[in-house]
């Protein structure tokens, strides 16, 4: 506004007075409406645009392989062409507008992108018009920068020395070159602040501009960037947290001018806040989960991690309505009711320790394994009075014996005739005294023992509906079983068996257990008695608002408990001096790893810095009683640069209370408000502060933001290769690593840049494998699986030798380059014969396993040099890729197991407990019909 000034001619020159405004128009601020900027202005936006682009798609096609996230967001436009379910910690905005861009160039999701350094051309991936996705928000970050430093009343020669900046941070730049969400992320975010800075310049020239249609525009697009920020990264309620401060200064402000803001006035500000600032964030939210469901229709990696009601409403995960009464004789399946809902799972393998009877386990997919048989604890009688022999006794009886609350029960396993079975043992993994083995005992005809009794108690406050209370009724009743000879309750947890048992999840016998991972309840029955007309019962369909709520619960858990270590995280106190980057890729001595552009990033750390000290010196002279708040300048700038401080604040401290994995390229928002306030600072020192001579002398201005644009451009170009995976030497690298812990190797890049013209490039080489985005590397994957059933295979010849895959699974070692001086000598061929550990066997061993074992072929290829006088050389590996960090989604790493293996055909002999073994000799080889899977693992170590 224009400030009204009055001088008394008459009065004393010593003081001016200064007329306040009667309305709460803000002191020195003027229109800055960035569709009203000049000509000019616009013509300098186009130039670095055209500059932004031509640096963000400069090389965009190499590296021609997956690099670091890759392996995460491209396997995501992969799933949602597929429409396979996955569980990711992020919400879904920019993962579709990846898929979208893909699909348009033709991706059909069969590229798994599961390998960092796997290949893109051979198999025909449209990787380019993917990574331009993140290129373009990239190159619009330039054009956003530019209009919103010129919003926030910045001059031209500011505003395009800012743009440059953000075209020529190496950070940002590596980002936006690949398929990751950071750049959509950091586009969203400075969309936002481009509109809130837009709306407040019209807020603060008063009740003149409130409510028309350019006000009305910058708030509602605030709640959309908002929204859209939010629906790409959590991070945006960071975003969302600095404009709702705002948002309430501007009330407050607004309820103390009681002149001409009514209380009928107030309420339509008020209103009109909270329709744009949270009514339309959360429906575009929401909207954004709404299609990410429409997209993942099929069962995936990631519906381990959702409810039942929620698995049930995807393709072939839904069931047709069961019966609702449980009696004895019912066949059922068993779920846990806590770790994702597995089965109450049992297979031919014994436990390699412990009793070594068969193995109880929680499997996380439906199987024949998971049917088990539930017994009364005595035979029925006939109408002689006469018990009634075998497992199936009670099928015949009609009506059939309902199971009530406090019956005793035992569960026959219908594939192995084994029942569930409890003893003193301890577990063989969690041996702790209150933890008792669970396990599948006895044989087809054997009655069993008492330590086969469970009691079923029904949890009455978890389950739905009066009858559901009174018997065991199925989904409806939860419950726990009491082993009624130890007291313990069986239980399971998000603890994994070793490989001998797939590394499925441990289920034992609790003395005192939690309540909640000691309830089960019943997802599958079916009686003979119970016929079609039977009452009949199904999950609950939780609907689109129960789908979205619990997405939301499991990403917040799920986030949370990212706590492991990474080889390349930071912590945030580290950030603003960028003292470490990330490894994203390494290979052909190239290297792509994540760093600022240092002249940028302290730039910006230290003008935050000058304002905490300029406002700690503020407030202490306010208090002191002077008056520099009188000032329109002194105000503007404490506010205005406050402001965006305040951004840079609100995104960078709330990671402190983080205990999850972090990494730098978190800091990313905090350094834009970061530049945003360097720029305004700038803006303040040279063009707008009287009394210093800078003002009236704007060639000095233009010269520093020249001066300065140039060391920033210097800089950039030093670390360039670095974004670009371009070549580079190892003498160039070294000059540059100013910080041990700046940890890009050096040793990777060759000595010479013509050693790069005659280097020959192989697309698989240095592939780093891993097993499934987001979870650790020796985390197993769940099988993938048409009809959910495990498949048979029928292996005769299977003693002691492990068996190959049918095609190789050695890659090929990396072309070496050949150093000047050597050459390739010879080449020979040899066949080793191994054992299934790995043990070298010599020709008498070979010999004498022949026609009782079966070999199949593997093979590996080694690489030897030597020099001219025959010595050894040995060669260094090239530089390792960076391991892909679990920043997203994937198969819960604690819950699901790997395929079962082969089955054991007979159990190992028993220790610890004498009297089950007695009864268990009689048992036969190969009794049981189980029908697991097929990775052909031993169980146990046990000799043939």
């Amino acid at each position: 506004m224009a400030k009204a000034k009055s001088a008394n001619a008459n009065s004393a020159p010593a003081k001016k007075v200064v007329k306040k405004t009667d309305d709460y128009t803000s002191e020195g601020v003027v229109d800055h409406d960035v569709f009203l900027l000049p000509g000019s202005d616009y013509q300098v936006m186009l130039v670095v645009t055209v500059l932004a682009t031509i640096v963000r798609l400069f090389r965009i096609y190499q590296p021609s392989s997956v690099v670091f996230d890759e392996v995460h967001f491209g396997g995501f436009a992969s799933k949602y062409i597929k429409g396979k379910f996955f569980m990711d910690v992020h919400p879904p905005l920019a993962k579709l507008l990846i898929t979208l861009a893909g699909w348009l160039a033709g991706f059909d999701g069969d590229f798994d992108f599961k390998d960092i350094g796997k290949d893109y051309l051979e198999p025909g991936v449209p990787y380019v018009a993917m990574r331009l996705l993140p290129a373009i928000c990239g190159i619009l970050l330039v054009p956003t920068m530019f209009l919103t430093l010129k919003a926030a009343g910045c001059r031209t020669v500011t505003a395009a020395m800012g743009s440059c900046l953000i075209v020529f941070e190496n950070g940002l730049l590596t980002q936006a070159r690949l398929i990751l969400l950071d750049s959509p992320l950091m586009i969203m975010t400075a969309f936002t602040a481009l509109a809130f800075t837009s709306f407040t310049n019209q807020h603060e020239q008063g009740p003149s501009k409130a409510f028309n249609p350019t006000w009305w525009f910058w708030l509602a697009m605030t709640g959309l960037g908002l929204g859209a920020t939010a629906s790409v990264k959590w991070v945006g309620f960071f975003t969302i947290a600095w404009v709702g401060s705002l948002t309430i200064l501007q009330l407050w402000v607004l309820l103390g001018d009681v002149k001409t803001v009514t209380p009928r006035l107030f309420t339509k500000h008020l209103v009109s806040r909270i329709f744009c600032l949270i009514i339309i964030p959360i429906t575009f939210y929401m909207a954004m989960f709404g299609i990410h469901f429409l997209c993942l229709v099929n069962p995936g990696d990631g519906d381990g991690f959702m409810s039942s009601e929620f698995q049930a409403t995807l393709n072939s995960k839904s069931m047709q309505d069961v019966p609702v009464d449980v009696a004895f004789g019912s066949r059922v399946s068993i779920r846990h009711h806590n770790t994702q809902g597995g089965y109450l799972h049992s297979h031919n393998l014994m436990y390699p320790t412990g009793s070594k009877q068969q193995q109880i386990t929680l499997y996380p997919h439906k199987d024949e394994n998971n049917v088990w048989l539930l017994e009364n604890q005595t035979q029925p009688l006939d109408i002689a009075g006469q018990p009634i022999n075998g497992s199936f006794a009670w099928d015949a009886f009609n009506p059939p014996q309902y199971i009530k609350d406090g019956d005793t029960i035992k569960l026959y396993h219908l594939p192995t005739h084994r029942r569930l079975h409890s003893h003193d043992v301890r577990p063989p993994v969690t041996e702790a005294d209150w933890q008792n083995e669970v396990s599948a005992y006895g044989y087809e005809g054997f009655e069993g023992d008492a330590n086969d009794f469970f009691r079923v108690e029904i949890i009455k406050s978890l389950s739905d509906g009066v009858d559901a209370k009174q018997r065991l009724r199925t989904i409806q009743s939860k419950f726990k079983l009491v082993h009624v000879m130890t007291g313990c309750v069986l239980f399971s947890h998000k603890v994994k068996l070793p490989d001998w048992a797939s590394e499925q999840q441990e289920v034992t016998c609790a003395k005192g257990g939690t309540l909640p991972n000691s309830v089960w309840y019943i997802e599958q029955n079916e009686h003979p008695s119970l016929g079609e007309t039977a009452e009949k019962v199904n999950y609950k369909n939780p609907g689109f608002f129960g789908k979205f709520w619990e997405l939301q619960k499991v990403m917040w858990h799920t986030n949370a408990g990212l706590v492991e270590s990474h080889a390349w995280d930071s912590r945030p106190d580290s950030w603003p001096i960028l003292r470490r980057g990330i490894n994203f890729w390494g290979k052909d001595n190239r290297q792509i790893y994540l760093i600022g552009n240092p002249i940028i990033w302290w730039s910006s750390t230290l003008a935050v810095l000058v304002f905490v000290a300029f406002k700690g010196l503020a407030v202490l002279r306010w208090q002191r009683g002077f008056h520099d708040y009188d000032n329109a300048i002194f105000k503007r700038f404490d506010y205005e640069i406050g402001t965006m401080v305040l951004g840079w604040a609100f995104h960078y401290f709330p990671f402190y209370l983080m205990q999850r994995q972090l990494f730098l390229h978190h800091y990313f928002p905090a350094l834009y408000f970061a530049i945003i306030a360097l720029c305004q600072t700038y803006d303040y020192i040279v063009a707008r502060i009287p009394g210093i001579g800078l003002r009236e002398n704007p060639i000095f201005g233009r010269l520093g933001a020249l001066v300065f644009l140039g060391l920033s451009v210097v800089a950039f170009g030093l670390y360039a290769p670095l974004a670009y995976g371009n070549p580079w030497t190892q003498a160039a690298c070294n000059k540059v690593k100013l910080f041990d812990s700046w940890d890009f190797d050096c040793g990777t890049f060759l000595t010479e840049y013509s050693q790069y013209s005659g280097q020959t490039l192989n697309s698989n080489d240095n592939v780093h494998k891993t097993d499934s985005p987001l979870i650790p590397t020796d985390a197993p994957v769940a099988p993938v699986q048409g009809d959910g059933a495990q498949k048979v295979i029928a292996e005769p010849n299977r003693e002691g030798m492990s068996e190959a895959p049918e095609q190789p699974m050695v890659s090929p070692p990396p072309e070496v380059p050949i150093a000047p001086g050597h050459s390739v000598l010879s080449r020979e061929e040899k066949v080793e014969y191994r054992d299934q550990d790995g043990n070298l066997l010599d020709p008498e061993q070979v010999k004498s396993l022949e026609g009782k074992v079966s070999f199949k072929t593997r093979y590996e290829t080694r690489t030897r040099m030597v020099d001219a006088a025959g010595n050894e050389i040995h060669v260094e590996e090239a530089a390792g890729v960076a391991p892909p960090h679990p920043d997203v989604e994937g198969v819960d790493s604690s819950t699901v197991g790997k395929v079962e293996p082969e089955k054991q055909d007979s159990p190992n002999a028993q220790r610890e407990v004498k009297a089950d073994e007695s009864k268990e000799e009689s048992i036969k080889s190969g009794s049981g019909s189980a029908k697991p899977a097929s990775e052909g693992n031993e169980a146990t170590g046990a000799a043939k």
